[in-house]
């Protein structure tokens, strides 16, 4: 029978703890690197995406008013002429002109607010702060129709704008 040395010739085959801490000290290195990248990235999406359905929405309301001062859509005297409600834009309205009364749609549907803090099953249209033709521009507030619309949101930009006045 041989007896084994306590010492043996042949390579370990583990890691020694120096290269351990090392590959832990590189990845955190990368780590305090890469999260705040991908942190801005997201935010640049999220300020993208809110560009976007302010445009869409804006661009149905002048639609929207346009039509209505053109005659297409009917308006109650002493109206401005701007829709009622945002599901309105979605809802539609009869053409006036049209002797079918076809309607006139404005938006698919109403987009929802993306730095709103709202549950996800809330209906998109109260992501959405509103402001109506008769309130004050710098203090904006909800009325008996939508003039312009803005987030909800008391944070900025990455430009350092509140995302309420974009």
């Amino acid at each position: 029978m041989r007896i084994s040395s306590v010492y043996s010739l042949e390579p370990s085959r583990g890691f020694t703890l120096i290269e351990l801490l090392m590959t832990l000290a590189v990845l955190s290195v990368l780590a305090t690197v890469v999260v705040p990248v991908v942190q801005v990235s997201q935010q640049r999406e999220k300020e993208h995406n809110l560009r976007l359905a302010l445009r869409e929405i804006r661009q149905a309301i002048d639609v929207y008013k346009r039509a209505s001062d053109a005659g297409r859509i009917r308006k109650t005297l002493g109206a401005t002429g701007y829709p009622p409600s945002l599901n309105r834009l979605v809802e539609g309205e009869d053409d006036q002109t049209d002797p079918r009364k076809h309607k006139l749609f404005f938006l698919r549907r109403v987009p929802r607010d993306p730095m709103s803090d709202l549950p996800g099953e809330a209906p998109a249209e109260l992501t959405w702060a509103l402001r109506s033709y008769a309130s004050e521009a710098y203090s904006p507030q909800a009325g008996d129709d939508v003039f312009d619309v803005m987030s909800r949101s008391t944070t900025s930009g990455l430009n350092g704008v509140p995302y309420r006045l974009w």
